[in-house]
C-alpha cells in the first residue's frame, strides 16, 4: 500500500458495510409503513380492540382463581398447621405431667425435622426460648415477629426470612392445669408459648406453577378468540366490504352495469342490495339526464337558428317598416285633421309603430349590444324613466308611491341599458293595472350573497301572476298578453346579467306583483369581456 494511501480491501468493506445498513433502514421504513397500515385498517383496529377486551375479561378471571386459589391453600396449610400443633401439644403435655423435660426436647427435635418444618420450640412469655427443636436457640430470644403475634393475641402469621422464604408461623399459649401444680404452682397462667414455622415453599411453587398454568391457557384462549373474530370479521365483513368498494370505483369511473350479489341475509348483505338499487336509480337517472341533456341541446340549436333567423328578419323588415311609416305620414299631411281618414291614416301608424317595436325586439333578442359602464344614480335614473312613463296614455290613471333611500352609493351599470329594463317592467305593471292602481318605486341598499347591492322594488296592486304562468315568466316568447312578442322580460333578464346584477319576481293572485332588481356597488370597473360574455 502506498504511503498515505488506503488499502481497497478496506475500501470495499466499508462499502459494503453502508450497503447493508442501507437494505436494513430500507426494511425497518417498509416494516414501519406496513405497521401503520396495519394499525389504520379496520382489521388491525379489530385484533387490537378483540386482543385487549379478551386480555382483559379473561386476565380478570384468571387472576380472581389465583386469588381464590392461593386463599384455599394458604387456610389448608393454617388448619394442617393447626393439627400439628394439636398433635405435638397433647404429647408434650404427657412428657410435661411426668417431669420429664429431656423428652420435651427429644419430641421438639423429631417434630423439626420434618423438612417441611422451620422450627418448633417453646418459649417463655417474656420471648426467651426454652426449648427448641434447634438447639443453638435455647435461651435466646425468639423471632420478634412471632413474639409479636402472641402479644397481640393471635394465632397465625405469615412473613418472609431474610432469604425470602415464606413462613407460616404458628403460636399456641401452654397453660398450667391441676397436674401442673406440683411444679407451677396453683391458679392457671401462661407457663409457656408453643411455637411452629412452617415453610409455604411448596405452596408458593404450587401456586406459581397454576398460575403459569392460567397465564399460557388464558393467552392460548385470547390468541384463540382473536384468531376466530378476525376470520370472522375477513370472512363476512372486510371482504364484502371489499368487494362493495371496488364496485364504488367502477360506478365512479362511470360503469352502472356493476352489480353485487348477496350470500346471506345479514346487513353486509342488505347493504348490497342497496348499493344495486341505487345504481338502478342511477342509471335511470343517468338515461333521463341524458334525454333531457338531448332535448335541451335540440332546444337551444333550434332557439339559435329561431334567433338568428328571427334578428335578420328584423332587419329586413325594420328598413321597409321606415319607409311605410315615412309615406304614410306624408300621406296623413294632406288630410285635414277632421277627416275621417286621417283616423285611418293613424290606426295604420300605429300598427306599424307595433311592428316595429317587435321587430327591433327581435332584433336585439338575437343580438344584444355591448354594455358601456359608468356610474349611475339609481334615484336619479329612475325618475327620468318615469319622466318618459308619464306620457304612456295608460299611466294617466295609476298612482305614484315613490320611497327612494337617499345618498345612495353609485352603481357600475350601462346607463342606456338599466333604463331600458325600468321602463319594459314599469310598463307591464302600468298595463297590468288597467283599471288604476298603485305603482310603488323603491330603493335601499342591501347585502345579496355577502356582497353590497342595491335593491330596486318595482311593484303593482294589479291581479298577479297565475304560479304556473310565474315558472315561465323568463322564457323567451312566452306571454300572457294578447299584443306581445313575449321578449320583454326575457331582454331584461339579460341586460341585467351582462351589467352584473340579477331580477326576481314576486307575485300572487290577487295581492298584485313585486319585481325585485339587484344592481352590484363597485368602486372599480369590472371586467368588460367577462360582462359580455354573460
Amino acid at each position: 500500500m502506498p504511503p498515505g494511501g488506503v488499502c481497497c480491501c478496506t475500501v470495499g468493506v466499508e462499502t459494503a458495510t453502508r450497503e447493508a445498513w442501507g437494505d436494513v433502514a430500507l426494511k425497518y421504513a417498509l416494516l414501519q409503513k406496513r405497521g401503520a397500515m396495519f394499525l389504520n385498517s379496520l382489521i388491525g383496529r379489530l385484533v387490537i380492540l378483540s386482543f385487549l377486551l379478551f386480555l382483559i375479561a379473561i386476565g380478570s378471571v384468571s387472576i380472581f382463581h389465583i386469588r381464590r386459589e392461593h386463599t384455599y391453600i394458604t387456610n389448608a396449610s393454617q388448619r394442617t398447621a393447626d393439627l400439628l400443633m394439636s398433635v405435638i401439644e397433647r404429647s408434650l403435655k404427657s412428657s410435661m405431667s411426668s417431669g420429664n423435660t429431656r423428652e420435651v426436647q427429644t419430641i421438639l427435635e423429631m417434630v423439626g425435622s420434618d423438612p417441611g418444618l422451620v422450627g418448633v420450640r417453646i418459649f417463655h412469655p417474656d420471648g426467651r426460648v426454652l426449648k427448641s427443636s434447634e438447639p443453638h436457640e435455647i435461651g435466646r430470644n425468639v423471632d420478634p415477629r412471632s413474639f409479636a403475634t402472641f402479644l397481640q393475641g393471635e394465632q397465625h402469621n405469615i412473613y418472609r426470612t431474610a432469604m425470602g422464604e415464606e413462613i407460616l408461623g404458628v403460636v399456641k399459649p401452654i397453660y398450667t392445669e391441676q397436674s401442673c401444680t406440683p411444679c407451677h404452682g396453683a391458679g392457671r397462667r401462661v407457663v409457656g408459648v408453643l411455637n411452629l414455622d412452617l415453610s409455604l415453599v411448596d405452596m408458593e411453587t404450587q401456586l406459581l406453577e397454576s398460575s403459569q398454568l392460567f397465564g399460557f391457557t388464558m393467552l392460548a384462549i385470547v390468541l384463540l378468540l382473536t384468531g376466530g373474530v378476525s376470520l370472522i370479521f375477513l370472512r363476512f365483513v372486510r371482504q364484502p366490504l371489499q368487494t362493495i368498494s371496488n364496485r364504488m370505483a367502477q360506478v365512479e369511473e362511470g360503469d352502472l352495469s356493476v352489480r353485487l350479489e348477496p350470500q346471506s341475509r345479514d346487513e353486509v348483505s342488505r347493504l348490497m342490495i342497496s348499493f344495486n338499487s341505487m345504481v338502478d336509480r342511477l342509471r335511470m337517472t343517468n338515461d333521463e339526464l341524458q334525454q333531457c341533456h338531448y332535448q335541451q341541446m335540440e332546444r337551444v340549436d333550434r332557439l339559435a337558428s329561431v334567433g338568428e333567423m328571427s334578428a335578420g328578419i328584423a332587419h329586413e323588415i325594420k328598413n321597409p317598416l321606415a319607409a311605410i311609416s315615412g309615406a304614410v305620414t306624408v300621406l296623413s299631411d294632406d288630410f285635414a285633421k277632421d277627416d275621417p281618414r286621417r283616423d285611418v291614416v293613424d290606426k295604420i301608424l300605429e300598427q306599424i309603430s307595433r311592428l316595429d317595436k317587435a321587430a327591433t325586439d327581435l332584433l336585439f333578442f338575437g343580438r344584444p349590444g355591448k354594455p358601456s359602464f359608468d356610474y349611475v344614480d339609481t334615484n336619479d335614473l329612475l325618475n327620468k324613466t318615469m319622466f318618459f312613463v308619464s306620457q304612456h296614455p295608460e299611466a294617466k290613471n295609476v298612482n305614484q308611491n315613490k320611497e327612494y333611500t337617499r345618498n345612495l352609493p353609485a352603481v357600475w351599470v350601462d346607463a342606456k341599458q338599466l333604463q331600458q329594463v325600468f321602463f319594459n317592467i314599469i310598463i307591464n305593471a302600468i298595463q297590468a293595472m288597467k283599471d288604476g292602481g298603485t305603482l310603488l318605486l323603491q330603493t335601499e341598499l342591501v347585502e345579496n350573497q355577502a356582497t353590497e347591492m342595491v335593491r330596486v322594488l318595482i311593484g303593482d296592486s294589479g291581479p298577479g301572476i297565475a304560479p304556473e304562468a310565474l315558472e315561465k315568466i323568463f322564457t323567451p316568447f312566452f306571454t300572457t298578453k294578447t299584443q306581445g312578442t313575449g321578449l320583454g322580460l326575457a331582454i331584461c333578464r339579460q341586460l341585467m346579467e351582462q351589467q352584473g346584477g340579477s331580477i326576481e319576481i314576486n307575485s300572487r293572485i290577487g295581492e298584485g306583483t313585486r319585481v325585485l332588481i339587484y344592481l352590484p356597488v363597485s368602486k372599480s370597473e369590472p371586467d368588460t369581456n367577462e360582462a359580455q360574455s354573460a
